[in-house]
């Protein structure tokens, strides 16, 4: 094999991004991935058509140690670059809601696009690796894998995070890094259903009822449907808000999003032999409608007419839907996380080229860094912005 100019572990969305601007330059690049395929989760995310980029991507829907740190890379890589290269490579696309874009057809062709831009570039994709050392010397790193060596002046940690281990993920990323002297953000999962204690339990009989709500957890707010579980609560607001939560945090859902204030009181004058239950039921799915009224106490129980209510009850059931408090007891963890935040800490790179800052030639890019993206497609969008970043470097 030709001298490399950089080695990529992990051939996900980062890395064959990385590899193929790399080659661009003329660089020659080696991917090697662990799996038996390359972009295993681009093919299964967005239910098969690959949710690649948010066209409202921008630094505040990241989360990380330092927020500013993925101003740069998100600022020289955009959304639209990356479209133009969709675009480029004939793949038909939409908007599905809030900014999110997919494939037409299937995932797989941004991961043939992807193989087909490293191809271009000179580059090489090989799978199935086992690597068993990664050392640096003079200058130089090498990598063994499958009983051969590859070296390179240029090395990138692109192996991602932990989340969704059954696609073969692992902490590959955070070891290496330790080994090289960069330290970790504690990692946790993210983008992950929450799970309700047992005074929460008489929910779980809702499993499978999904509604439109606000979730808030601190000043982080989102307004997407919630979907109650056998083991708590999911849906996309939920995934968006578990990124913000912490353990003995309530979480608040606002049941009815864009209701006037003084809704009940109206209701109360205007159909006063109305119930409550009843006039829930028009607002949300029947299953929950009941369950929310039975709940809100004795006085204001399914059979409960408005008209024998005073105001201030009335009132108090308002804010109560409007912030109905839940304190999840944990998340369903790394294998339901779609992604991991924490890891690689910012601080140890530079914000331009994701380079390590004490150790030249070492670059670590994608989910392996401490960035992470809102739900829908804010994630591959920091694969391609931080793997192109890397690759104006190696």
């Amino acid at each position: 094999m030709p001298d490399l100019d950089a080695i990529i572990l992990g051939g996900g969305a980062a890395g064959l991004f990385c590899a193929a601007e790399a080659g661009r330059r003329g660089r020659r690049t080696l991917v090697l991935e662990r799996a038996p395929e390359p972009g295993r989760k681009i093919l299964i995310s967005g239910g098969g058509r690959c949710n690649f980029t948010n066209i409202g991507a921008a630094p505040d829907r990241y989360l990380s140690a330092n927020p500013h740190f993925a101003v740069s890379a998100l600022s020289r890589y955009t959304p639209q670059d990356f479209i133009g290269l969709v675009r480029s490579h004939g793949i038909a696309f939409h908007e599905k809601t809030l900014g999110q874009l997919f494939c037409d057809g299937s995932a797989r062709q941004i991961v043939a696009m992807l193989m087909n831009e490293v191809a271009a570039g000179g580059g090489e994709v090989a799978c199935s690796q086992n690597i068993t050392d990664v050392s640096h010397a003079d200058g130089r790193f090498t990598v063994a894998a499958n009983g051969a060596t590859f070296t390179a002046p240029a090395l990138v940690i692109a192996t991602g995070g932990p989340s969704i281990p059954k696609m073969g993920a692992t902490d590959f990323a955070y070891g290496l890094a330790r080994r090289f002297g960069l330290k970790i953000v504690e990692p946790r999962p993210a983008l992950v259903p929450l799970t309700l204690p047992g005074e929460d339990a008489l929910f779980r009989e809702l499993a499978g009822v999904a509604t439109d709500v606000v979730a808030r957890c601190g000043k982080a707010a989102f307004r997407e449907a919630a979907l109650f579980t056998h083991r708590g609560l999911s849906g996309p607001a939920i995934l968006q808000i578990s990124s913000y939560w912490r353990h003995g945090e309530a979480v608040g859902l606002d049941f009815l999003p864009g209701a006037a204030t003084g809704w009940l009181r109206e209701a109360k004058r205007q159909t006063p032999r109305a119930t409550l239950r009843s006039l829930l039921g028009h607002r949300l799915p029947d299953r929950l409608a009941a369950a929310l009224a039975a709940r809100l106490g004795p006085d204001l129980g399914a059979e409960g007419i408005v008209a024998g209510l005073p105001d201030p009850t009335l009132a108090a059931a308002e804010a109560r839907l409007a912030g109905w408090a839940f304190t999840p007891n944990g998340t369903e963890g790394l294998a339901k996380a779609e992604v991991t935040s924490g890891g690689i800490s910012t601080a140890e790179l530079s914000s331009k080229t994701m380079a390590a800052k004490r150790l030249p030639g070492l670059y670590a890019i994608g989910e392996a860094v401490d960035v992470t993206g809102w739900l829908g497609g804010y994630n591959f969008q920091w694969a391609w912005a931080s793997g192109w970043a890397a690759a104006q470097a190696v």
